[in-house]
C-alpha cells in the first residue's frame, strides 16, 4: 500500500506529488479525504499522543537520569 498526495486539477484529473511505479492500464483505488477532516484527525491524534505521554510520564514518575557512581532508578533492588 502506498499513500500519495495529489492536487485536484478538475473533476477528472489529479496531479500526483510523485510518480507511480505501475504499468499503464493498472488499476488503483483512491480514497478522498477532505482537508477539514484531515485537520480534525491530526488534532485528535496529537491530543491522544499528549494524553498518552502525560500518562506514561506523570508527576509520580521516578527520575530516570543517570548519575555516575549510582545505580539507575529502574535497576533491580537487592535486599
Amino acid at each position: 500500500m502506498q499513500f500519495i498526495e495529489a492536487q485536484v486539477l478538475d473533476a477528472e484529473h489529479l496531479k500526483l506529488s510523485q510518480r507511480l511505479a505501475l504499468s499503464p492500464g493498472s488499476k488503483v483505488f483512491i480514497t478522498i479525504t477532505p482537508p477539514e477532516e484531515l485537520a480534525a484527525k491530526h488534532e485528535a491524534q496529537a491530543a491522544l499522543s499528549a494524553q498518552g505521554l502525560a500518562g506514561a510520564y506523570g508527576d509520580q514518575e521516578p527520575e530516570y537520569s543517570y548519575r555516575p557512581g549510582t545505580p539507575p532508578a529502574f535497576a533491580a533492588k537487592t535486599e
